[in-house]
């Protein structure tokens, strides 16, 4: 229990330093402002976050028999179906996120427009997995932890995160294919 609880803590802890990193992410791709030193202050802590929360999300399943038979009730577990499935998805998407900027930039400059346009594409679903994984775990870790006992406070509390979530890519996708197209395909 003590390592879902440590992962759990980790979670809800990279969600709300991600929420930082995609707000000053927004803020410099609509004002088109950049600062190195401010983009490691934003990203560096999530990485450390999300690999410390993935290693122990995976000891978690693999190491606990708790909620590892998901056929059995397919309904009642599609919002485990889905944090697992955005969380493996978050892996191979997030190497394309890091390296993102330079591949647009690289493509862009070599006239390969349709792999820019599919870079945009993988950019806007690594933000749909991301942001998928965090809603439908968000009142888990919560909880995981014992801040959350009631049902119905779950839910309510998992309709705020899901709007939340829904607004945070809209405005996120906005930001950054908007750039994107700017520097990339218009430029």
């Amino acid at each position: 229990m003590r390592l879902k609880k440590a992962n759990a803590a980790l979670g809800l802890l990279s969600a709300l330093f991600l929420l930082a990193h995609i707000g000053y992410n927004v803020f410099c791709y609509l004002t088109f402002y950049y600062n190195p030193v401010l983009k490691t202050v934003f990203s560096l802590p999530v990485i450390v976050l999300v690999c410390a929360h993935a290693i122990l999300g995976m000891l978690t399943v693999f190491l606990s028999s708790d909620g590892t038979r998901l056929d059995l009730y397919p309904k009642q577990n599609l919002r485990t179906i889905l944090k697992r499935v955005s969380a493996a998805l978050i892996f191979p998407l997030l190497i394309v996120h890091v390296k993102n900027f330079a591949l647009m930039q690289q493509n862009a400059n070599a006239g390969n427009t349709p792999l820019v346009v599919l870079l945009l594409f993988a950019e806007v679903l690594f933000f749909a997995v991301v942001i998928t994984h965090i809603a439908t775990s968000f009142s888990a870790g919560l909880i995981t932890l014992g801040i959350l006992e009631s049902r119905e406070v779950q839910a309510r509390i998992d309709k705020v995160v899901y709007v939340l979530g829904a607004l945070a890519f809209l405005v996120s996708a906005y930001a950054v294919v908007k750039g994107h197209i700017i520097m990339f395909l218009l430029g």
